[in-house]
C-alpha cells in the first residue's frame, strides 16, 4: 500500500508544486449528483449541457475544484492541511472522456499564521486552461506520514434505467388498441390511462360501468373519450375482452382488478379462447439495478408444474420476447438446485433434454445451457469458481425456472429485496397479454404495455 506524507510549513518554498491527472467519466457526474442532490439537467444530462455552455462549465468545474482539494489534502501541503478558501474561474467546459491535469503551486507564504497561497490550474489534454485561480490554506507544522487509505468502491445504480430504454425503443410505434379487463380499482385504471397518455395503447375499458366510473372518481381520473364496454361482472369482462381479441378488434389485453386464473381461464378456453400452437406462458421482464442487462424470468405465473414439452414452448416464447426487445441472441439458463444432471431431480433431466432439443433445432434463436444453479447463471465469478465453461453461465439473459413457485419467489425477491423493477407479459396467445400483480404500481403497468407494443410490431417467428 502506498503512503501519503505532508510538507510542513518549514519545508515549503515558493514555487513548490504538485499535480495529478484524471479522466472525466459519466460516473463522476452521476456521483456528484447523487452526493449533492443536484439533478439539474445542465449538470447531469450531457445533451442538455451541450446547449448550455455556462452550466456545463460550472458543473464539471465543480468536479475540477474537488480535484484541486484532493491535491491540497494529499500532496501539497498534504495531510493536516486546513482549507480556508478559494477563488476559481471556470474557463472552458470539460467533456466526458477529457483528461485533465490539476496543478497547485505555492505562490505566497505567511509565517506568522502558517498560511500559504497556492496558484491552481486545471488543464485539458489539449493544454487549454479549464480552471484557474488560487486557494488559501493553513499549512501543518507537524510531520504526518501514513498509509494511503483507498476510498471505498462506489457503484451507482439507476432504478428502472433499462425499462426506460424500452419506452424509448417503442416511442415511434403506433399505440395498440388494448382491452383493459375489469379495471374497477384505482391502480389498474391509472395504469391504463398512463399508458394511453404515453402513446402506448388505445384503451378499451371492459367491465361494470358503474364500478369503473366510481374508481375513476376516487382517483380523480378523467376517462375522457375512452371507449367503455359495460359487462355485468369480471367473468363476463374476461370473456368479452377475449372475444374482442379473437375478432381482431383489439391487439392486446391488459389485466385489471381480477384474479389471474379468472382472466386466463377465458384466454385458454379451447373453443372461445386465444390459444395458438404454442403453449401460453408468462415472462417477467426485470430491471435489476445490480445486473448489467434486462433479466427475463419464466414461467412464474401461468404454468404451475410444466413438463418437458411445456418447457420447450416456455423457452421459445421467452427467446422470441428477448429478441423482440433487442437481444440479438439471448442466453437462456435452465435453473435447478445443482449444475450437474441428477436422475433424482427432474429439473436437471429437463435441462439436459432442453439443451439437446436446442442442438436439434427444436428451440431456436438463443443459446441454452443447464442445469445451472442461480449463482452460476448470473455470476461469472461463481461459474469460474465451480469450473463451469459456458457461453451462458454468469451472463444469462433468460432464467427458465423449474416451476411456477420457484419463479414467483425469485421474481418477488428481486423486486422487494434487490430494488428491481418488474414488468410482466403473457405470450403464446393470439395477442400479448399485459399481466401484472394487483400490487404493482403504474410504472410496472406502463412498461408492460411498452413490451406488448414492441411485440405487436415484431413479426412472430414460425414455430420450429
Amino acid at each position: 500500500m502506498s503512503r501519503i506524507e505532508n510538507r510542513t510549513f518549514d519545508e515549503l518554498r515558493i514555487g513548490d508544486s504538485a499535480s495529478l491527472a484524471r479522466t472525466l467519466a459519466r460516473e463522476d457526474i452521476e456521483l456528484f449528483a447523487a452526493m449533492s442532490g443536484d439533478v439539474n439537467p445542465a449538470h447531469v444530462d450531457e445533451a442538455f449541457a451541450r446547449d448550455d455552455l455556462f452550466h456545463h462549465v460550472v458543473a464539471h468545474g465543480m468536479w475540477g475544484g474537488a480535484l484541486i482539494s484532493t491535491v491540497l489534502g494529499t500532496q501539497l501541503p498534504g495531510p493536516g492541511t486546513i482549507y480556508l478558501g478559494q477563488s476559481l474561474q471556470f474557463r472552458r467546459p470539460v467533456a466526458i472522456g477529457d483528461v485533465v491535469t490539476v496543478t497547485v503551486t505555492v505562490s505566497a507564504l505567511e509565517a506568522a499564521r502558517h498560511r500559504a497561497t497556492l496558484a491552481c490550474s486545471v488543464r485539458n489534454q489539449r493544454g487549454e486552461d479549464v480552471i484557474t485561480g488560487t486557494a488559501e490554506v493553513i499549512v501543518p507544522t507537524t510531520k504526518v506520514s501514513r498509509e494511503r487509505i483507498e476510498p471505498p468502491a462506489v457503484e451507482l445504480h439507476h432504478d428502472g434505467r433499462r425499462h426506460r430504454e424500452l419506452l424509448t425503443r417503442v416511442a415511434d410505434a403506433a399505440p395498440v388498441r388494448t382491452a383493459i379487463v375489469h379495471p374497477v380499482d384505482e391502480a389498474s385504471l391509472a395504469g391504463a390511462l398512463a399508458a394511453a397518455r404515453a402513446g402506448l395503447i388505445v384503451p378499451v375499458l371492459v367491465g361494470p360501468e358503474r364500478r369503473i366510473r366510481a374508481a375513476a372518481r376516487r382517483a380523480s381520473l378523467d376517462l375522457g373519450d375512452c371507449e367503455l364496454i359495460a359487462t355485468e361482472h369480471s367473468h363476463a369482462a374476461a370473456a368479452h375482452a377475449v372475444a374482442l381479441a379473437r375478432a381482431g378488434q383489439v391487439g392486446a389485453l391488459m389485466k385489471g382488478a381480477l384474479h389471474t386464473d379468472e382472466l386466463m381461464a377465458a384466454v385458454v378456453d379451447r373453443d372461445a379462447g386465444l390459444r395458438t400452437d404454442r403453449r401460453i406462458s408468462h415472462v417477467f421482464v426485470i430491471d435489476v439495478p445490480t445486473y448489467p442487462r434486462l433479466l427475463f424470468v419464466t414461467d412464474a405465473a401461468v404454468n404451475i408444474q410444466p413438463d418437458l414439452d411445456a418447457k420447450r414452448d416456455i423457452a421459445q416464447n421467452a427467446i422470441d420476447l428477448a429478441r423482440a426487445l433487442g437481444v440479438a441472441e439471448p442466453r437462456l439458463a435452465i435453473l435447478a438446485a445443482v449444475e450437474t444432471v441428477n436422475a433424482g431431480m427432474r429439473s436437471t433431466l429437463d435441462a439436459a433434454a432442453l439443451c439437446k432439443m436446442a442442438e436439434r433445432g427444436q428451440i431456436s434463436g438463443g443459446i441454452l445451457d443447464g442445469p445451472l444453479a442461480f449463482d452460476n447463471a448470473v455470476s461469472e465469478q461463481a461459474a469460474r469458481a465451480k469450473g463451469i465453461a459456458s457461453a451462458v453461465a454468469g451472463r444469462a439473459d433468460i432464467l427458465l425456472v423449474p416451476d411456477l413457485e420457484a419463479g414467483n419467489i425469485l421474481a418477488k425477491q428481486l423486486e422487494y429485496l434487490a430494488h428491481a423493477q418488474v414488468a410482466g407479459i403473457v405470450l403464446g396467445a393470439r395477442v400479448p397479454i399485459v399481466l401484472t400483480s394487483r400490487a404493482d404500481g403504474t410504472d410496472a403497468r406502463l412498461i408492460s404495455c411498452a413490451i406488448a407494443q414492441a411485440l405487436r410490431h415484431q413479426p412472430r417467428p414460425p414455430k420450429p
